[in-house]
């Protein structure tokens, strides 16, 4: 299913015949009850360059969030020991940053050595990287990078100025070259079409390795974001649960073996669509009570809502890695 045409003809299946080619999928690829949480922490926010229109931390919004400093290791290492103790397999760091600077990289590598003392798996998000700081990052231990390309190439512009697709997936390959999982995902719910969807998902499983991570969110839209301005206070603010099911399923047709993650948007969704999410393939989650700046279901409603699924979470494992199909 390599080209357009084909990958707009399962995105527009009916509904119950699209989830069931999608569970078929899964359950030949994974455990179907296994749902592994995810812990992320903004280790500094706020006062980034860049100006996606999505992103309350951006220096461009007019969201109230004010730009602090990096946060010393001692503070990460003891968020990471709360995240463990409330039962997250993989903690995630994340930096308003454009790219780090090499005097933040000493910090940096503790912060990954320390959690990944733990027995945490390790990922971080924080900009673009050289060659250099992704080896860097690799030895000190960490297993995921992520690095979004947030929707398709034709709508891209539209959302993001001040950085290219093109330095989106060079980071990608040198996060590849380096040895780490990619964790490589979006956002939906961004005014897109359908269509646009199906690019950002054509563009996600040909990538030369299919990303081990899919980070499918759906927009929250903070007012002083562009995004958030022009979607608040109208109908295309949420994507329909529906249409952001669809999305899912057809990550979980095209990336068999990724772990597709519900990620932002998901303190807005129903029990009914969250469920329908992991019938369609879902297997992560980000719990606890905030993801960066925005807020989430929680660790306690996320083991009420397993409980009522008969969903366990999953056992913590060095990533896998994935060839693409």
């Amino acid at each position: 299913m390599q080209t357009l045409p084909q990958l707009k003809a399962v995105y527009d299946l009916p509904l119950p015949e699209l989830i069931f080619r999608a569970a078929l999928v899964h359950r030949e690829n994974h455990d179907i009850r296994d749902i592994q949480r995810c812990a992320l922490l903004s280790i500094k926010t706020g006062g980034c360059p860049e100006d996606c229109g999505y992103c309350s931390q951006s220096a461009h919004a007019k969201s109230g969030i004010k730009a602090e400093k990096l946060m010393d290791v001692e503070g990460v290492l003891l968020a990471a020991a709360e995240a463990k103790a409330a039962g997250s397999g993989r903690f995630c760091m994340g930096a308003a940053w454009r790219e780090p600077k090499a005097r933040d990289m000493d910090v940096l590598c503790a912060m990954v050595a320390g959690v990944k003392a733990m027995g945490l798996e390790t990922c971080m998000t924080l900009g673009m990287l050289t060659g250099e700081q992704a080896r860097r990052l690799a030895e000190a231990g960490l297993d995921y990078y992520n690095h979004n390309l947030d929707t398709s190439p034709e709508r891209y512009g539209a959302v993001i100025t001040t950085r290219t697709y093109r330095d989106r997936l060079e980071t990608l390959e040198r996060v590849r070259a380096a040895g780490m999982s990619v964790c490589c995902g979006g956002i939906v719910g961004m005014g897109e079409s359908r269509d646009d969807r199906v690019g950002f998902l054509h563009a996600l499983a040909t990538l030369p390795a299919h990303p081990e991570s899919v980070p499918i969110n759906a927009l929250v839209p903070v007012k002083g974001t562009p995004l958030g301005d022009m979607l608040a206070d109208t109908p295309l603010a949420r994507i329909d649960d529906v249409e952001f099911v669809r999305t899912v399923a057809v990550a979980r047709i095209l990336m068999p073996r990724s772990m597709v993650r519900l990620s932002a948007g998901r303190e807005s969704m129903s029990d009914a669509t969250q469920a329908l999410c992991f019938l369609a393939g879902a297997n992560s989650i980000f719990t606890g009570d905030k993801l960066l700046t925005a807020g989430n279901a929680g660790a306690g409603a996320d083991a009420a809502l397993f409980g009522r699924l008969g969903l366990v979470p999953m056992a913590s494992a060095e990533p896998a890695r994935v060839a693409a199909e």
